[in-house]
């Protein structure tokens, strides 16, 4: 097995933690429109980040796994802006958000590699709405693969994967099937 280097910001975060979380699949970390009081790091596991529209279509904004904080942005804002959902058993860190504006006032360093993680995620979010604005679905599917270096989904993860392409799961099934009958995906 790979040993996954940590980041040194999110090590510092788990330092701090106070306690582990534990989800089952589909279990609830947190929900839109709730205080925020804590950061979360993935350990084991996987979170997805969803915004719900009216018509019951959800939005996958952010996919976290192992080492990877969720929702990083909400240690600025006073409420979660979406849901977040545990993709199989998943075991998180969770971080007090008062210990990490501590931690921005008292390590320069740490802010900075922070500050950097974020504008990271702000590229990764521009692409994410540079490919939901592509009208059709093989666009979807080609810009998603350039952005992930060609790596497609498990079987098992193309519901979720056309969630995160903004497409109905049968829009996707037909792309797919398409791409098939022209040579091996």
């Amino acid at each position: 097995m790979i040993a996954i280097m940590l980041a040194p910001h999110v090590a510092q975060l788990i330092a701090l933690s106070d306690r582990s979380i534990t989800l089952r699949n589909g279990d609830r970390l947190f929900g839109a429109g709730q205080v925020v009081r804590f950061l979360f790091v993935v350990r084991e596991g996987g979170v997805q980040m969803l915004r719900r529209h009216a018509g019951g279509a959800a939005l996958i904004l952010q996919r976290a796994s192992r080492n990877e904080i969720v929702a990083e942005a909400s240690v600025f804002s006073s409420r979660y802006h979406c849901e977040a959902i545990g993709e199989g058993p998943t075991s998180l860190a969770r971080i007090p958000k008062e210990a990490v504006l501590q931690l921005q006032t008292e390590d320069p360093r740490w802010l900075q590699h922070f500050a950097a993680h974020l504008a990271s995620e702000v590229q990764r979010a521009r692409a994410r709405a540079e490919l939901l604005a592509l009208k059709k679905v093989g666009e979807r599917v080609d810009a998603w693969l350039a952005l992930h270096e060609g790596d497609m989904p498990s079987r098992g993860r193309r519901v979720d994967w056309a969630n995160e392409l903004g497409v109905t799961p049968e829009a996707l099934y037909r792309e797919l099937a398409k791409r098939r009958v022209m040579g091996p995906l």
